[in-house]
């Protein structure tokens, strides 16, 4: 994890009148809520300057963000904003960046379903838009073997994610449920039990025995089967075509009405980099562990990353119709209240790119702007 200094911005739950709104907001890959800003100033490329003097990046140190890691690692999104200088952001949970969108901070960002959910409902509609897909899996149940060696065993143990209400905590109760099983949402007690684990903690719980498992994203899940635990099952096999989405591209809608020209740029190099990490899988991967190391000082190990990144789709549809599939999971899992996503979707701009690349266009799922 980042180590220079940082601000904490980590959020509790409100009172229970609060929950189903806040619930959302938690993070989608649940690793603490801190932020920095990266050591390692970008420098504007040569070329005209766009709309803007600056546009700020969010992302997380994440192998499902490895779009943004990449895009900035080999400079492929600067060289598209020209004389526009790329300044990123680190954050660590889905809450800060939403709050740093909201406060102008940033003005576009990677991040989880989730929050981007969440962020759209506080704000009834009027400060984000997800304007591309970045990932889609990356999410899998990883178990002790000596005590769990069958889907069926789980009833009765202890298995952790990420945080209340976060996406892959969502997508559990929601499996639990289609097994005809009973969790208390909020508690997580029940005919399993339903541990909140900070993902950069997990590791300890499994090796210290406090929980039997975990339903995480990666890199955390290939970091538990380092240490043992087995992958029981991978959550892209309970999705149609085994594809759902797990980072969207966010813009603040002040920013996207000032600057359509940078978010078309931004797009332009988010679409070429996902190009160049399909098409040179292992390059990508090298460059996404320094990326993780020139943020963290430290490098994921080659048993940790080569087990994550296979599991990892990089892809620029959103794949909208999961994004309101997962808000309905939460809705039957008592955790959210019926959320209208109308206009969430702006893919305008991302299908303008695609058109000029010669590559399909996505489809927002009828969730789009008019």
């Amino acid at each position: 994890m980042p180590a220079t200094t940082r601000t904490t911005l980590r959020r509790g739950l409100a009172a229970a009148a609060a929950l189903p709104l806040l619930i959302g907001a938690l993070a989608s890959c649940g690793y603490g809520s801190e932020s920095k800003n990266d050591e390692k100033k970008n420098v504007a490329a040569e070329g005209d300057k766009l709309s803007a003097d600056t546009v700020r990046l969010g992302d997380f140190p994440n192998l499902t963000h490895a779009t943004a890691l990449v895009g900035d690692q080999e400079g492929i999104l600067q060289k598209e904003l020209g004389g526009t200088k790329l300044v990123p952001t680190t954050f660590n949970a889905g809450p800060s960046e939403i709050e740093a969108l909201n406060a102008g901070s940033i003005d576009i960002g990677f991040i989880g379903p989730s929050p981007s959910i969440n962020g759209y409902v506080k704000t009834k509609g009027t400060n984000l838009r997800i304007v591309g897909g970045s990932a889609s899996g990356g999410v899998k149940l990883v178990v002790n073997p000596a005590k769990i060696k069958t889907l069926d065993d789980l009833k009765g143990k202890k298995i952790a994610t990420p945080q209340l209400g976060n996406t892959q905590d969502v997508a559990f109760l929601n499996w639990i449920s289609e097994k005809g099983w009973k969790v208390d949402a909020q508690s997580g007690k029940g005919d399993v039990s339903v541990v909140r684990t900070d993902n950069k903690v997990t590791p300890n719980a499994y090796a210290s025995g406090a929980i039997d498992g975990a339903w995480v994203p990666e890199p955390t899940a290939s970091k538990l089967v380092s240490d043992g635990a087995k992958v029981l099952l991978d959550e892209s096999d309970l999705w149609p075509d085994k594809k759902f989405v797990i980072t969207n591209i966010i813009v603040s809608q002040k920013f996207l009405a000032a600057h359509p020209d940078v978010v078309e740029a931004f797009l332009r190099g988010a679409v070429k980099t996902n190009e160049w990490i399909n098409a040179n899988p292992d390059k990508a991967k090298a460059s996404a562990n320094a990326k993780l190391k020139d943020l963290s000082g430290k490098a994921l190990g080659a048993k940790v990353i080569d087990a994550a990144w296979p599991s990892i789709q990089f892809t620029n549809d959103p794949l909208a119709a999961t994004l309101q599939a997962q808000a309905d999971h939460a809705v039957k899992a008592g955790l959210l209240k019926q959320p209208e996503l109308s206009g969430i979707y702006d893919l305008k701009p991302l299908n303008k790119v695609l058109k000029a690349a010669g590559q399909p266009e996505v489809s927002d799922a009828g969730l789009g702007t008019k």
